[in-house]
Formats: C-alpha cells, structure tokens, sequence
C-alpha cells in the first residue's frame, strides 16, 4: 500500500499543486481550441493516450512499475475508467460551448455532489455545518448557470444552455469518481488508480468513433497531443504535492483555478468574467472552504478519539 509522506514541506507541496492546477488550466484550454474541430470523444482520446508515457515514465523513475501494472481489482479500475471517461467527454463537451472562467466556477460543484454521495453510498453522516455549506456552494453554482438557463434565442443558438448543463453533469460525475476512488484506495496502489485511469479511458474513447470523429488539421492535433502530455505530467505534479503536504492544506488551492482560467480565457479567447459568474464563484469557493474546513476538523477529531482509545504502552 502507499506510504504516508515523510516530509512536511508546505512551501513545495504548494509550489506543485499550484503548478498542477496552472497545467490542468492550460490542458483544458488546449481542448477547448481543438474541440472546435473534433468531436469530445476523440479529445478524450488523444488526453489519455498521450498521458500514458509520461505516467510510465514516472512510475518507472519512483520504482512503481510492478505496482501500476498489478491491480487487485481490475473491475474496481474499469468502473473508475468509465466514470472518468464520461466525466471528461462532458467536460469537454462543455468547454466547447462556454466560456473557461464559466466552465471552471461550475466544476466546482464537484465538492458539493461529493458530500451529498457520500453520505447515500458510503452512509457518512452530514450533519447541519455540512449540509448548509453544499446548499451555499449549490446557490452558488444556480447563479452562475443562471443566464444559461434563461431560454432566450441567443442562449439558445449559441448551444450555452447544453455547454452548462454538460458541465455540471461533468462535475455529478467526478464526485461520483472521488466516491468510488475512496473504496478503491482501501485495496488498489495510487500508480495503479492512476496508471489504469488513462488506459481505460484511451480504450474507452475509441467506443465514440462512430459518433464523428475526424482527422485534425496539424494545429488541432499539436493541441491534442500538448493537452495529453501536459494532462499527464499535472496529474504527476498534483499526485507529488501529497507527498509533501496534506490534502485538507492543499485543498484550498484548488480554487485557483479559477484565476488561472479567467486570465488564459481573456487572453486566449478574449472572455472576461461576467458579473453573475464572479458572485456565483465566490459563494462556491466559500461553501468549498467551509466543507473542506468541516472535513479537517472531523479529521482531527477522529485521530484525537483513535489516540484515546488506543492501547497505552505500561
């Protein structure tokens, strides 16, 4: 199983999820450009595959092959890849149709659904503290997609009404991944979730070639395979931030993303944050917070009532 890490290093640990989260900001950007030429499915397809050498890389340099290649339960892995893969055709899905900024104020959903699917399939208990945090993080989200739900012509012709709700199918789907992920990792090597992540995904994706693919012109296929190795190396960065720093400490940057994806949609795409957008994302990033602050807090407390109840040496 995977050992704890051994260095409390929060300044590193920052450094590399905050480069991770700049590099998943910029791989999605890769797929919006190009999905204006291929179809998501095929997206997915180039992302993963090209991911899947620099994650070989890696694990052969941390000494981790035999542990990524040997699952204990490969149908564990399958439903994870299946999740995932859905997961990202939405996204990139999405992406098409919306703006960045928009696209990643909406994902944060995710945290939201994760507590509420929590508590359905794993029988976590959530109590009022928690509950109110999702219901803030939820209005949240409700302005934000707001103007998309309006039904107007524009709305309407533009396809903004599907790019949002794509979007937050997306973000239902990646809780209902963090959810299977958590039963995983009680049997399953973190080189082997992430390994056969990419690997299911890549088989998966080819299942949408009768849905359209096409061959990409030389800009879309540079973008494509980009995204797939800059994928792969920010899932790398984001994975080696645990090792230095605790995920309830670096949870918060997260939120980041939304920075980093307003000044790459200005400057990209000339898309600048809406009023409705930004209030939305700050009540969002406000109940993410709190829910994370809940969640380090039952952490202590559950590690302070194991320390009481432990054996004590005579």
């Amino acid at each position: 199983m995977d050992k704890p890490h051994t260095e409390h290093r929060p300044g590193r640990a920052i450094a590399l999820k905050l480069t991770a989260v700049f590099l998943f900001m910029c791989m999605a950007a890769m797929i919006k450009e190009a999905t204006q030429e291929v179809p998501p499915g095929q997206a997915v397809f180039f992302r993963s595959l090209f991911a899947i050498p620099v994650i070989g890389l890696w694990l052969w340099q941390r000494g981790e092959i035999r542990e990524g290649l040997i699952p204990n339960n490969l149908m564990g892995h399958i439903y994870r890849g299946v999740f995932g893969a859905s997961a990202m055709v939405l996204t990139f899905g999405g992406l098409k149709l919306i703006s960045l900024p928009e696209a990643t104020a909406i994902g944060y959903a995710t945290p939201m659904f994760t507590v509420i699917l929590a508590a359905v399939f794993l029988g976590e208990r959530v109590r009022i503290f928690r509950l109110s945090a999702v219901g803030l993080g939820l209005l949240g989200v409700m302005i934000v997609m707001a103007p998309r739900l309006s039904l107007d012509a524009e709305t309407l012709t533009t396809g903004a009404t599907l790019g949002a709700i794509l979007t937050l199918g997306a973000a239902l789907l990646r809780a209902l991944v963090q959810i299977h992920v958590r039963k995983m990792v009680s049997t399953e090597h973190t080189a082997a979730i992430v390994f056969y992540f990419s690997l299911t995904a890549t088989t998966l994706s080819l299942l949408s070639i009768p849905f359209g693919w096409v061959w990409p012109s030389q800009n879309s296929l540079i973008l494509l395979i980009g995204a797939g190795l800059v994928g792969g190396v920010a899932q790398i960065l984001v994975t080696s931030s645990y090792r230095f720093g605790a995920a309830s400490m670096l949870a918060p940057f997260d939120y980041s993303s939304l920075i980093f994806a307003s000044i790459l949609g200005y400057f990209l795409f000339s898309e600048t944050p809406t009023s409705n957008m930004l209030l939305g994302a700050g009540l969002v990033v406000a109940g993410g917070v709190l829910i994370i602050w809940r969640e380090r807090q039952l952490g202590m407390d559950r590690a302070k009532s194991r320390a009481a109840t432990a054996p004590k040496g005579e």
